[in-house]
């Protein structure tokens, strides 16, 4: 076995040939460690993920918010959005809600473009707004892959963890006392 016992002198040495090569694009490769590398860091682009659709041409995706777990299909067609059987304007009554479900096909650029059929249950409506939101993003980057970096830039992909804290003993709600009797 070789002995790969290295000082601070070699981690100089390595670095200032590291620098060296970075200033002069057109040298030869740097030895590094006994291996010869790359100067600069040129790496390839992520492959491409698969397209993932059923038999029926839709793509799935389960999208969660609070306690709310909605499931959502996405086909193309014309931009009608169905929530438990019903037309989001009915489900979704406040205008910011469907504000928050349309984001996500305003940052793709895709709007009136899809058809999303979902079912969502438990929390409040809020929170199902955002599931439904996490579900479409699922499920669109699902459907085309490539709209994966923007989506996900915007951060509708990632699940928004933040729940309610839950009551504590000797406390009226979670961090709320009691109120105080002086006498």
């Amino acid at each position: 076995m070789s002995d790969n016992r290295q000082s601070l002198a070699d981690l100089g040495s390595a670095l200032s040939q590291q620098a060296a090569a970075a200033a002069n694009p057109d040298a030869a490769p740097v030895e590094i460690n006994g291996q010869v590398g790359d100067s600069g860091p040129a790496r390839e682009p992520a492959p491409l993920r698969e397209q993932i659709i059923d038999s029926l041409g839709r793509a799935y995706a389960t999208g969660r918010r609070k306690d709310a777990v909605a499931r959502v299909w996405l086909k193309p067609g014309s931009g009608k959005i169905t929530i438990n059987g019903r037309d989001q304007e009915v489900y979704f009554a406040r205008p910011t809600l469907r504000l928050v479900i349309n984001q996500v096909f305003g940052i793709a650029e895709r709007e009136g473009q899809y058809d999303v059929i979902c079912t969502v249950k438990g929390g409040g409506l809020s929170g199902q707004a955002g599931a439904v939101k996490h579900g479409i993003s699922q499920a669109i980057t699902r459907y085309e892959p490539i709209l994966r970096a923007p989506v996900k830039a915007a951060g509708f992909l990632t699940r928004d963890s933040r729940t309610v804290e839950r009551k504590k003993y000797g406390r009226a709600k979670a961090r709320r006392s009691f109120q105080f009797s002086k006498r």
